[in-house]
């Protein structure tokens, strides 16, 4: 049915109705009066004179309607046609190959051709985006599109003009369809967007890292001169963002700018960075800063507090990089440089003072580490076992797999001492009360503990771990010693036993097991070792530690071997920089060699300028283990963050579900040469 003719069917409407309400008359006539009564035939006459007049009106007037619809009609569609033509936003309707059928005068004007004028070419020759495959994924849609220096938010709509005016409004292919197009322009409302956003103001937290160091290695005559160069170079530097800069403390800088200056800072990836570090009054230690900044909330209170955030981010990866903190989203720049080791250990006192404080209230101890251990895991988590065991509380520690990595040390404590030292996840959650406190040690990311579910459970939970932090973190930690600088988590472990009110004594199979930690972690004290690592591998050899003991604990058998010697064979040199390496499983094994793999690596590192290597092995669960090792200046941990891993500057890896290694080292090489390219490496 066509609109015409409902509307005449709605105009038959004004006969019918009256007729029938007529003859109801005429019944109800009848009825009352009878139908041959004096007074019933005079209503029934009355009845059928007003039938024939309505009648006859209707036949007389109806060419008068009709007539005036069609003028009406025609008008409507002038004034319609006009009204489109003379639209202030830009209109037009396209067919589906996205040729030109109609258009208003704005659309004409926006893309620069003479109103009126055929338009031969189709849509995407103005406007790129408005290919034809955009009309075909659905009936209404929406996206922004540019043209010349204009921003437009075009909104399209795909019309069935064989079923406009049918109820059914499925499309059928025989069916004529157009594609009509409004192109609102949105320029000036994203301008004043931006101003606006760009007038916010970004809170910042600026801190020398290893301010103390500097200053104990330099005559005490030069330290007012550096202090003066480096305030100088901070002032300088935030100065060309319009900042306001406060010095706070001998170590700590305030500062606040707008945010239109922040994409001006990152285009130059925070060159303060490294002019800071290119400072040198005598003092035989870089001085490096980290920077916090917090932005995007409405409150400057909350930025504040974002910054706060930023800043511990950032020292908690190591320093010499700036944090930036939008809402939920960080964002880092810098940290190429492994860091500079702490001297000082007032933070392992304050710190080992503060877990003593705590266990004060609790009866038991949970410890874990994060999954598929290794020596350092379980050797710091029997660290901490057995200083919660020598306050007299009971201590367990969580372990679900005995990887290949611990199996010489767990062997060591299968006897009547450590019966129920080892528990399982199921068996750790159901003891959990409000008297127990859980101890996370070697990670800081709940995802990769051996039991997410215990961090929610426990109420007080202590974290003490060595790697940098990353934007995943245990939030609801009561006690949090991240150190960065130390070698590994059992360095610390071994630090804090000198500050517990009653030093612990350790077993022999326990010191044993530390000093295993601190020795796979450095690689046999070559990477990552510091001052403070021999101080603990020295106290864990007069608790009783075994060098021999534990080398023999941790050599070789001919099938590690010839994995190595596999990994060796089969690495290739990117970039004359970089060693790329795999391991294949061993298809009699169990499990993946993610041992050899990470020697693999550190061997790579001996070959001529190979500054980063970079070893993967598959297993069967389908998740790829990457190991990641660095010589020089080349920060692997920034690297690994690339596919969410994480790790030390010089030390880290990744594990990937479902990716292949050939894809894993496309990627890869994308990365480096990008990194490389931008001086991010």
């Amino acid at each position: 049915m066509s609109n015409e003719r409902r509307i005449k069917g709605k105009i038959r409407y004004l006969i019918i109705v009256p007729i029938i309400m007529a003859l109801i008359l005429m019944g109800i006539s009848v009825f009352m009066f009878g139908p041959y009564s004096r007074k019933g035939l005079i209503c029934l006459l009355i009845i059928a004179v007003y039938i024939i007049l309505v009648i006859i009106a209707y036949i007389r007037l109806m060419p008068v309607i009709n007539s005036t619809m069609v003028e009406y009609a025609l008008e409507q569609g002038k004034i319609q046609n006009e009204l489109l033509r003379e639209l202030a936003i830009p209109y037009v309707i396209l067919d589906t190959d996205g040729h030109v059928m109609w258009a208003n005068s704005k659309f004409y004007e926006t893309i620069g051709v003479r109103d009126k004028k055929h338009i031969k070419k189709p849509i995407d020759a103005y406007f790129p985006q408005l290919v034809p495959s955009v009309y075909e994924s659905g009936e209404r849609m929406e996206m922004d599109i540019e043209y010349g220096d204009r921003l437009f938010n075009a909104q399209i709509r795909r019309v069935d003009l064989t079923n406009v005016f049918l109820e059914d409004k499925s499309e059928h292919k025989d069916d004529e369809i157009v594609i009509a197009v409004y192109l609102f322009d949105e320029t000036e409302l994203r301008n004043l967007k931006k101003e606006n956003e760009d007038q916010k103001l970004v809170a910042g937290l600026v801190y020398i890292d290893n301010y103390d160091e500097v200053m104990d290695s330099l005559e005490d005559v030069k330290h007012s001169i550096l202090n003066a160069l480096v305030d100088r170079k901070i002032n300088m530097y935030l100065s060309n963002a319009d900042a306001i800069v406060r010095h706070i403390e001998n170590d700590k800088y305030f500062c606040v700018f707008r945010q239109k200056y922040m994409q001006m800072l990152k285009d130059d990836k925070f060159a303060l960075l490294d002019e800071v570090k290119s400072i040198n009054v005598g003092n035989e230690i870089a001085m490096t800063l980290s920077m916090g900044l917090g932005m995007g909330s409405d409150n400057f209170i909350e930025d504040y507090e974002y910054a706060k955030v930023a800043i511990g981010l950032a020292l908690g990866r190591g320093g010499d990089q700036v944090a930036v903190k939008a809402g939920d989203q960080v964002t880092y720049y810098g940290g190429k440089s492994a860091g500079t080791e702490k001297t000082t250990r007032v933070k392992a006192r304050v710190k080992a003072q503060a877990f003593e404080e705590l266990l004060v209230g609790k009866e038991k101890v949970i410890i874990m580490a994060h999954k598929r251990p290794d020596s350092d895991a379980f050797g710091s988590a029997v660290g901490v076992y057995r200083l919660v065991t020598s306050l007299g509380k009971k201590a367990y520690i969580v372990l679900n797999e005995v990887t290949d990595a611990i199996k010489p040390v767990v062997s060591t404590f299968n006897n009547s001492n450590y019966s129920d030292m080892i528990i399982n996840s199921e068996q750790a959650l159901g003891m959990v009360d409000s008297q127990t406190m859980l101890v996370v040690t070697d990670v800081n990311r709940p995802s990769m503990t051996e039991c997410e579910e215990l961090i929610s459970r426990v109420t007080t939970v202590v974290v003490f771990d060595h790697h940098r932090q990353t934007n995943e973190a245990i939030q609801n930690a009561t006690l949090s010693y991240i150190e960065p600088f130390a070698s590994s988590a059992c360095e610390m472990i071994a630090e804090m036993y000198e500050y517990m009110s009653e030093t612990p004594k350790l077993r022999q199979q326990e010191a044993d097991a530390m000093y295993a930690g601190i020795l796979i972690d450095t690689d046999n004290f070559l990477v990552k070792t510091g001052v403070r690592t021999f101080e603990a591998a020295s106290f864990l050899r007069k608790s009783g530690a075994d060098v021999t003991r534990v080398r023999k604990m941790f050599r070789s058998s001919m099938t590690e071997l010839k994995e190595r010697a596999e990994g060796i064979s089969n690495a290739e040199i990117y970039m004359n920089s970089f060693a790329l390496s795999y391991i294949d499983q061993d298809p009699e094994s169990d499990d993946a060699p993610t041992v050899p793999v990470a020697k693999v690596a550190n061997e790579l590192l001996n070959v001529v300028n190979v500054k980063a290597s970079f070893v993967v092995t598959e297993a069967d669960n389908g998740i790829l283990y990457v190991s990641a090792r660095s010589i020089g200046d080349i920060n692997v941990q920034v690297i690994m963050e690339r596919w969410s891993g994480g790790g030390h500057a010089n030390v880290a890896g990744a594990q990937l579900e479902g990716k292949k290694k050939e894809e894993f080292f496309d990627e890869l090489k994308a990365v480096l040469k990008e990194m490389y390219e931008s001086g991010e490496i």
